[in-house]
């Protein structure tokens, strides 16, 4: 992709932190760099080393085949992104492209935050080369397309494992006697997500669902079971209790210090393992048996409902989200699976001893996300009821039996809508 010196913006967590107290909406449609220049906004929550030059790629790429056209970034955390377009469509402004997470579509088409993406969809030439299940829809209306997937698997520290004498697990009961190994030696077992919220939500569905929970036929016994599991890990001292307030960042770190067995990420660390971790690792798909599965994650990207450039914006995403170098550069960047078949099909992917493990689980383990079972109108509501829950187990506010009576208890009447 063709690179320039023309400008390109990033702004910091800082900076977006200051806007969100100052109460400041980014407008999009400003001018910058001068007399004539355009300035194309872009609102994510990416805080990954990785993923931030992955976007800064894309802005420099584009801004080199278009004149007079600056590329922003903005920062927002992921914890306030949608809260941030919904009050945004509130007064009419907002970015022209928007990266958010694909389990808030509905609430972001019901804002007006995000429009209808159907007619252009219809008219774009490469649309074959998307699956169904990264387009995302409210009914028969598309509202946000993954440029790429991400997902999770379950990487490992293989210095451990070979000093225990084990092979990478491949069942869930080798995973559990060698965090049980690894314990004995002084080590941690593992780290995973446990926030409040649907991130916490996206980590706990593949021991969820290894338990036999299913959104479309919902019972207690699998929410009990998959609660029981975790309590028992921090019980036996494999998983600390903090985790209850971790995001997907945190973790990561704890295990990249080197003294942890396994850490249960996403493929979006894969720069960040390369940089900072001092010891041999590899990736192995969670051993979640017959019945589990993982999401097939990653963000949707669409054009800000009230853009000033939404010619542009569809151009922007069409050049770099959805093209073939665009994904490819994404892959380089952070380690994301491209969601069109001809770039997935990439010797990138399959010679990678860590992409193709990724790409395994996709073939194998890959669920649609989120799960189609749940009403459009109550996702986000379902995702961040099963989060809390998710987390307090973590944190052993409350027996296996109580959390999981209690969350079923608030499920049903949202899942039967």
């Amino acid at each position: 992709m063709r690179r320039t010196q023309t400008r390109i913006t990033t702004v910091a967590a800082i900076a977006a932190s200051a806007l969100l107290l100052a109460g400041c909406t980014p407008s999009s449609g400003s001018n910058g760099g001068g007399s004539g220049a355009t300035e194309l906004t872009v609102w994510h929550y990416y805080s990954v080393d990785g993923q931030t030059a992955g976007l800064e790629s894309l802005g420099k790429d584009f801004e080199s085949t278009h004149d007079g056209v600056t590329v922003e970034n903005v920062y927002v955390p992921f914890d306030q992104l949608t809260n941030k377009l919904v009050q945004s469509a509130g007064t009419e402004t907002g970015p022209d492209v928007v990266v958010f997470n694909a389990a808030d579509t509905y609430t972001l088409k019901e804002a007006g935050a995000i429009g209808s993406m159907n007619k252009w969809w219809d008219g774009y030439q490469d649309k074959d080369q998307f699956p169904d299940a990264v387009v995302q829809k409210v009914g028969d209306d598309i509202y946000g397309v993954q440029g790429f997937v991400n997902l999770i698997g379950l990487w490992y520290n293989k210095d451990i494992l070979d000093g225990l004498g084990v092979q990478p697990p491949t069942t869930f009961e080798e995973l559990e006697s060698t965090m049980a190994a690894a314990k004995a030696a002084g080590k941690d077992g593992i780290t995973l997500t446990g926030k409040p919220n649907s991130e916490g939500e996206w980590q706990a569905f593949p021991w969820l669902s290894r338990a036999g929970w299913d959104y479309a036929a919902p019972e207690q016994k699998p929410l009990t079971d998959a609660f029981s599991m975790v309590q028992d890990w921090t019980s036996k001292g494999y998983l600390t209790k903090e985790a209850s307030t971790w995001d997907q960042t945190v973790p990561f770190q704890q295990w990249e210090a080197g003294n942890t067995a396994f850490a249960v990420n996403g493929n979006w660390q894969i720069t960040s393992a390369k940089n900072d971790a001092r010891f041999n690792y590899g990736v192995v798909p969670i051993p979640v048996g017959d019945t589990g599965s993982v999401y097939l994650g990653g963000e949707a990207q669409n054009i800000g409902a009230f853009s000033k450039h939404k010619d542009l914006a569809q151009e922007y995403l069409e050049q770099e989200f959805f093209s073939k170098e665009g994904e490819l550069t994404l892959l380089d960047a952070f380690g994301s699976i491209p969601a069109r078949a001809d770039a997935a099909a990439d010797a990138k992917v399959s010679d990678d001893p860590i992409l193709s493990q990724f790409a395994d689980i996709v073939a194998k383990n890959g669920h649609v996300s989120p799960d189609r079972a749940i009403p459009s109108a109550n996702v986000a509501k379902v995702l961040q009821i099963v989060g809390e829950h998710w987390s307090a187990a973590i944190a052993g506010t409350g027996t296996p039996d109580s959390i999981s009576s209690d969350l079923l208890g608030q499920l049903k009447p949202l899942l039967s809508e």
